[in-house]
């Protein structure tokens, strides 16, 4: 057991040169031999076919206890998922524009309940579809910051098949070579699917909020991150872009076959607009798991690490808040006792995920994170469920 520590040790003290300290699991109260479990689960999935690797984190009271890399990350190249690897981390941007939102609230620009119009003029005078979208009125009610935060603006991401999702993939939202002056232009002219604040509906309130940022900051977005949010925190992997000295470690994407195999989504071999997404604050981020775990152990110190604050306590606990339906907070999923959940988990741990399939969690009670990175359109398997249940199992006090 002490040798397996002290391997730990050398492992992750490799990959998490600017991440966070480690320690012996037993003395956060976690149990070594228990985290063991965790990797014969996540190597079924790689050595059948399912996924093309892991990478998996668990961090208590701020100390790393668990860190594996399992696969590859790129197949077709032999290629392993390595401590620094860097992957597309899509919805787990969100949480990072929100952070970069509440920022400029704690200054006094805009309250939570401010009409966007006041900054985004695109946004005056919306219309919206009724229930079946046959008919356009005047939306009764502005588009505020907080329904962006909590995505009840009544935008959405047009991926279905009725006349608000036509519209979008007409007016190609995330349009190459546009920005998010363009993006914004375009919603304004798309009625919304519902009356601000009447429900839930997923979509591109966040990207929104990233030129919100860039409009209130008077920077531009990826500016204002760079300078306010990853260069203070050390995430220096973090970015819409991958330049050309950290290529090689960019992960390829797939996605499974009928016959739970893989396919690779895009080229083998990439261009260098490959390298460069649309500057998305709801999904064009890339990362690293140092990157995110530094990200993650920030919020749940309540807005701090390393002597550096970016957010007051009092704001995190506004953002991790259940503020709809008991269950989304200000940029997270927020485990309620109105629908406990059905594996492992504390009332008030918040979450989020990407659509490669990477996911983290926060669980305040037990000051602990969770990180999960991989590469996979179109998740089939209960990978996240089981990665969650197996860090829990390991906590001994």
């Amino acid at each position: 057991m002490v040798c397996a520590c002290l391997l730990l040790f050398c492992v992750t003290t490799l990959a998490f040169g600017q991440g966070l300290p480690m320690a012996v699991p037993e003395e956060v109260g976690v149990s070594a031999e228990r985290l063991e479990r965790i990797r014969p689960v996540m190597q079924d999935y790689v050595d059948k076919g399912n996924l093309p690797g892991f990478l998996t984190v668990v961090a208590r009271r701020g100390k790393i206890v668990h860190f594996e890399t399992i696969g590859m990350r790129d197949v077709e190249n032999k290629k392993p998922i390595e401590p620094d690897t860097i992957f597309r981390i899509y919805s787990m941007s969100k949480p990072i524009t929100s952070v970069a939102v509440m920022m400029l609230y704690e200054e006094g620009k805009f309250q939570l309940t401010t009409p966007v119009s006041k900054f985004i003029r695109e946004f005056e005078n919306m219309k919206v579809y009724n229930e079946d979208q046959t008919e356009i009125s005047e939306a009764k009610e502005e588009v505020t910051i907080k329904h962006l935060l909590m995505h009840t603006a009544g935008l959405t991401y047009g991926w279905g098949d009725k006349p608000v999702d036509e519209r979008y993939k007409e007016l190609k939202i995330f349009e190459d070579g546009s920005g998010l002056a363009d993006m914004v232009k375009k919603l304004g002219d798309i009625p919304l699917v519902h009356e601000p604040g009447e429900r839930w509906t997923y979509g591109v309130s966040t990207d929104v909020l990233g030129y919100f940022v860039e409009v209130v900051s008077g920077m531009p977005f990826e500016a204002f991150l760079q300078t306010r949010l990853f260069g203070p925190l050390g995430m220096v992997d973090t970015a819409f872009s991958v330049p050309p000295e950290k290529r090689d470690r960019f992960a390829a994407l797939y996605s499974p076959t009928k016959d739970d195999g893989l396919e690779r989504v895009g080229k083998a071999a990439l261009s260098n607009d490959d390298f460069t997404f649309f500057p998305s604050g709801g999904g064009g981020l890339v990362s690293t798991a140092a990157d995110y775990m530094r990200f993650s152990q920030m919020l749940l110190n309540g807005g701090e690490l390393d002597g550096v604050r970016i957010l007051g306590k009092k704001t995190v606990e506004l953002m991790r808040y259940p503020h709809h339906d008991d269950w989304f907070g200000l940029g997270f999923a927020v485990v309620t006792d109105k629908e406990p959940p059905d594996i492992l988990e504390s009332m008030g741990s918040f979450s989020w995920g990407g659509a490669a399939a990477t996911t983290f969690w926060i669980d305040p009670q037990e000051k602990l994170i969770g990180l999960l990175m991989t590469q996979l359109f179109n998740n089939p398997y209960p990978f996240h469920q089981q990665f969650r249940v197996l860090t829990y199992q390991s906590l001994t006090e």
